[in-house]
């Protein structure tokens, strides 16, 4: 949707859609990025895949929200989507987890730093069925990986939507600075 703009890494494409966009915005949702399938070791790993997953999952996100948030009165709601990557790491994809476990840090600072105007929360899903999944769920990898989750299902993006849902909705008015994680269990941390 803000994709339409230009580059969510640029500030002016992230001013350019907080302007068509106007105010008031009572919930603002930020969800996008990119994981790179394919492994690489952080030793083997290209400077340049570091710094496009870090301007495509971080400084996009600190764009977008320094041009929402003002757009948001009182008693609004900020969610960020991170990943169960940001909480455990993620061997051969240390990029991406590095940028989620940012994204849970930015939750936790932004929850005080708001407070009380806005609340901010973080989902932090686990394997989805998106396309950025199609390489690690073919060739039987989406039954592998679904074992491993005790709900034995790899999520859906509706899985993922009902708790975003939830932390915009008055029913989590006193909920700020939380991270839920939707993972089927397959990650259980606190």
């Amino acid at each position: 949707m803000l994709e339409e703009h230009g580059d969510l890494a640029e500030p002016e494409a992230c001013r350019r859609a907080a302007a068509s966009i106007g105010a008031p915005v009572h919930f603002l949702v930020v969800n996008h990025g990119v994981w790179v399938a394919e492994e690489a070791s952080l030793a083997a790993m290209l400077a340049e895949q570091w710094r496009r997953t870090m301007a495509a999952n971080l400084d996009s996100y600190f764009h977008v929200i320094r041009a929402f948030v003002p757009l948001i009165p009182e008693g609004g709601a900020v969610v960020l989507v991170a990943s169960t990557a940001g909480q455990r790491g993620e061997a051969f994809h240390a990029d991406y987890a590095a940028s989620k476990g940012a994204t849970i840090a930015l939750t936790k600072s932004l929850a005080v730093e708001l407070a009380p105007r806005l609340r901010v929360n973080c989902v932090a899903p686990g394997w989805v069925d998106t396309e950025m999944c199609a390489l690690p769920f073919a060739g039987g990898g989406r039954a592998r990986i679904a074992a491993g989750i005790p709900l034995a299902r790899v999520a859906d993006p509706a899985d993922i939507a009902g708790p975003i849902l939830f932390l915009c909705s008055d029913l989590a008015r006193h909920v700020t600075g939380e991270i839920l994680n939707v993972n089927g269990g397959s990650v259980l941390c606190g």
